[in-house]
Parts: structure tokens; C-alpha cells; sequence
């Protein structure tokens, strides 16, 4: 009798300091276009100033080394991926970070499984809760992959393929880290279809209702970047009105552009050292 195959579980990467088993771990996901390696660096410093907290780096569904899940792809289905990953590494998860998709998708996560998993802190970084129409740079960079799907000679010529699609040289060169090199020439390792889907859907779902009324015992820290306009000013007075209801929601501004993580890694360090239980 054939048995059907198991779906694949999430790549994770565990980052403890030396020598203290951490009590509990905090799951840190990524953008759109990214992957659990962007965080490393604030990971580790975390580790070394809260060393009782360990850090589980997570590649979402067909990101890093995560491939091979199934359509569709979905905030749902990203979130549904996580408790599964979690179980695997059989670690005390007690909080999540979601940097801009990624805060989406730990909307999702408490908003669906809350009830299994024993969360008690959950951070929004330069992540909008709300339903809009598709558009801004993210929509412009998955257009760009489709009129650029390579191969190219090597990076710069992958850089240069963007910028002439009108990619902004930071952002043209940050996505080099997504080519990899074949034996016909550097290729794209994430796939345009996968992320529209992924992407279209990030665009699609309101998930306000956590943001505003989080499940009980749950912290929420929603980070807005000042040099970026994903939050914008109407998102962050319905984050303060939330907060002025609630004793858990908590706004935080920190210099910095969206891709806080390697604009302003100090400020996130800071808050993270200040705010985690």
C-alpha cells in the first residue's frame, strides 16, 4: 500500500550563546525576497545580551532552503507551515518576529493557531496588517524578475538587468543574495509564480483584527521604520489606538529605512533586549 508523502518541513536554524541552554526561543521570518540568513546578525547579537533566549532563524515556504511545498501558496498555508517546523526542532517557541511578509505571516499564525502554541510576545516589523491593492517596490521587484529571469554571466550582469528595469541600485544589489550559479550561469533561486502567489495574497488579507484584540497572555510589538512608507502615518494611529485600549500593544519608531534589520540593527537589538519577556 502506497502512503502519501509527507509535506517537507521548514528549513530552521537554531542560534543559542555558548554554553547557556536557552529557556525559551524566539522564530524570526523574513520578507518577501529574503530569507532566515538576512537576521542572522541581529540573532546572534540577541543571544549574547539575552542569553536565557534562543534565536530559530526560519526559511518560509519556498525561500532559502525551504523548497519542494505545495500550491497553494498562501498566508495561510506559510503560518500553517510553522508548528510543524517548530515541533521538528522540539524548542520552547515563545515568541515571533515577522519582518514585513513575515509579520503578516505570524498574523496568521496567531489568528489560526494561536491555541496550540504558547506564544506570549509577537513583533511586527514595518509590516502592514491591512488588505491594499497590489503595488509599491515589492510588486515592482516581482515584475522586474519576470522580464530578468537570467541566466547571467555573474551578479553585477544581474544588477545591471534590474537597474535597467527601473530596480533601485540598493535593492537591485540585495537581490544578487537570491542568484545562484548553474552550470548554464546564475539563475534566480526563487520562483516569480510562487512569490505573485505569496505576494498577491500578502496584499489580499486583513489581519487588524489581531492587532487590535490579541489572543490573551500574547504581547504585540508593532516596529515602524521612519524612512519607510510600508506603515504608514493611518496604519500607525490605529496601532496607537490599540494601544491606548490594550496594555499589550505596544508601538515602537526607530530610524532607519525598511530593511531595519541592516539600517538601524542597534535600535532592534535594543528594543528586543528591552521588550522580550
Amino acid at each position: 500500500m502506497n502512503e502519501s508523502a509527507q509535506p517537507p518541513v521548514l528549513r530552521t536554524e537554531p542560534i543559542s550563546a555558548a554554553g547557556t541552554p536557552p529557556e525559551r526561543w524566539v522564530a524570526i521570518l523574513h520578507g518577501i525576497f529574503g530569507a532566515g540568513r538576512n537576521w542572522t546578525t541581529v540573532a546572534r547579537r540577541l543571544v549574547r545580551a539575552r542569553p536565557e533566549w534562543g534565536a530559530l532563524i526560519v526559511d518560509l515556504r519556498q525561500h532559502g532552503g525551504s523548497r519542494g511545498f505545495a500550491p497553494p501558496h498562501t498566508l495561510a498555508a506559510a503560518a500553517a507551515d510553522l508548528p510543524r517546523a517548530f515541533a521538528a526542532t522540539g524548542l520552547p517557541v515563545r515568541a515571533v518576529l515577522g519582518h514585513s511578509f513575515g509579520g503578516k505571516v505570524a498574523l496568521e499564525l496567531v489568528r489560526s493557531h494561536a491555541e496550540s502554541l504558547a506564544l506570549e510576545s509577537l513583533w511586527l516589523v514595518d509590516s502592514p496588517p491591512g488588505a491594499h491593492a497590489p503595488g509599491g517596490s515589492a510588486w515592482e521587484v516581482l515584475e522586474a524578475l519576470r522580464r530578468a529571469p537570467g541566466p547571467f554571466p555573474g551578479r553585477e550582469a544581474g544588477v545591471s538587468a534590474l537597474r535597467g528595469l527601473g530596480v533601485a541600485e540598493g535593492v537591485a544589489r540585495w537581490m544578487t543574495t537570491n542568484l545562484e550559479e548553474r552550470s548554464n550561469g546564475w539563475v534566480w533561486r526563487i520562483d516569480p509564480e510562487d512569490m505573485e502567489q505569496l505576494l498577491g495574497d500578502f496584499f489580499r488579507q486583513n489581519l487588524w483584527g489581531v492587532v487590535e484584540n490579541p489572543p490573551p497572555g500574547l504581547d504585540l510589538h508593532v516596529v515602524k521604520a521612519d524612512e519607510s512608507s510600508a506603515l504608514d502615518e493611518e496604519a500607525c494611529r490605529r496601532v496607537e489606538a490599540a494601544v491606548a485600549r490594550s496594555g499589550r500593544v505596544h508601538l515602537h519608531r526607530v530610524a532607519g529605512g525598511h530593511w531595519v534589520n541592516a539600517d538601524n540593527p542597534d535600535a532592534m537589538l535594543e528594543l528586543l533586549e528591552s521588550a522580550l519577556p
